[in-house]
């Protein structure tokens, strides 16, 4: 491979989009109920499972039982995928057998003890 090709391929795969994995529906948090909530949620199929990833500038300040679930338009309970592993960094969650996360736009991180909502990422 010559300079020219090179420098044209370096070129071409830094004008790419750089998304954490580069493969799922990515969103941005925002918190809700007075709680900060920032970071990024990629949303990834992966054979003919879904794994929700909170990416390594996921925030959360804290709550009671936190939880990571999906919806549409609205927090959806029958798609809660577990506790909040931890309030800073990057986590994984396996969606519910059974449910089809191509029908939802958003992920929630959602206090199921005071059913209140912590923040949500809406995904593109």
């Amino acid at each position: 491979m010559n300079r020219r090709a090179f420098l044209g391929s370096v070129a071409a795969v830094m004008a790419a989009p750089a998304f954490a994995g580069g493969h799922g529906r990515i969103g941005t948090f925002t918190g809700a109920s007075n709680h900060v909530t920032r970071g990024r949620a990629e949303l990834v199929k992966e054979g003919s499972t879904y794994t929700v990833h909170l990416l390594d500038d996921f925030v959360f300040d804290g709550a009671p039982d936190p939880k990571v679930a999906l919806g549409r338009d609205g927090y959806d309970a029958s798609t809660l995928m577990g506790l909040l592993k931890k309030n800073r960094g990057a986590s994984s969650y396996k969606v519910p057998a059974g449910i089809n996360a191509d029908d939802y736009n958003e992920v929630w991180i959602w206090c199921e003890r005071f059913n209140v909502p912590l923040g949500v990422a809406k995904l593109s």
